[in-house]
């Protein structure tokens, strides 16, 4: 009886046998699991307690990398963007290799970016201020359609892209009215072909409607210059930027205004 009693104890005493690689990425399952439960149940701040025991449990599991997404998206889900936006960027430079779940992340970024962006930028305005959220979260679709062709989320960031790609390419062309209401001629001018240099081509490949997403910017974006032009007595210019609507955008109802400035300036032999 003793004996057994020793036996017993100094077996309670043993330290516990190291686990093996396959209980421990079962545990590490079940504990992301229970953190993904309550992540479910809306439970947002009480998960990302959950998640980040697992990451620290866990490391060398894949449950770790999926937990920091996790993570990022219970901040995304509450609004707070900013505090996402770094998770997920830094879930990119962590796990480069993970190519699907680093696309993932990426989306994430661009819809992040995305959501910051408030309807009143979308409004035109010579309002420089507020520009470089547009213009980073151009940056981010832009990055993402061009880096990831055939994922699953492109469809969706090139319909986001063509959007934000509109409100910068309306912005310039507003920026440009105002100088040349101003009779600065030559600021109205660097503004339109800022325009179709660095947005127009990215809004029409960001189209995936079937529609030329920019058909009434890009031929209002020429159709200005050649006013401008026109202004400036630079004809030869404005006759270049009036019949490249006419050969480009034959669909777009400038054709008409640029046009009846072709026939005017023929009459006129200029």
């Amino acid at each position: 009886m003793a004996l057994s009693f020793l036996g017993s104890s100094l077996a309670a005493c043993e330290p516990g046998r190291p686990k093996t690689a396959l209980s421990y990425t079962a545990d590490a399952k079940r504990a992301y699991e229970f953190a993904l439960d309550s992540f479910n149940s809306h439970s947002y701040i009480e998960s990302q307690v959950l998640f980040r025991e697992v990451k620290r449990k866990y490391s060398y599991s894949k449950y770790a990398r999926l937990a920091e997404l996790r993570i990022a998206d219970a901040d995304f889900i509450l609004d707070k963007f900013p505090e996402a936006i770094r998770e997920y960027r830094q879930f990119v430079h962590d796990h480069r290799s993970d190519a699907e779940e680093v696309a993932y992340a990426r989306s994430r970024i661009a819809d992040a970016q995305y959501a910051q962006v408030t309807d009143s930028l979308f409004l035109a305005s010579g309002d420089e201020r507020d520009q470089g959220v547009v213009l980073d979260t151009y940056k981010e679709l832009r990055g993402f359609v061009h880096d990831y062709p055939s994922a699953k989320e492109t469809p969706r960031m090139k319909k986001l892209l063509a959007e934000v790609t509109g409100r910068l390419i309306k912005h310039e062309l507003y920026v440009a009215r105002y100088y040349l209401e101003r009779d600065n001629f030559e600021a109205a001018i660097l503004r339109v072909q800022y325009a179709l240099r660095n947005f127009a081509r990215s809004s029409a490949s960001a189209s995936v409607s079937g529609e030329d997403d920019d058909l009434g910017l890009e031929p209002e974006a020429l159709l200005l210059m050649g006013e401008t032009y026109l202004k400036m007595h630079k004809y030869p210019d404005a006759r270049d930027a009036f019949g490249s609507i006419l050969q480009r955008f034959p669909a777009s109802a400038l054709v008409v205004p640029a046009k009846n400035y072709l026939d005017t300036m023929h009459a006129l032999g200029g």
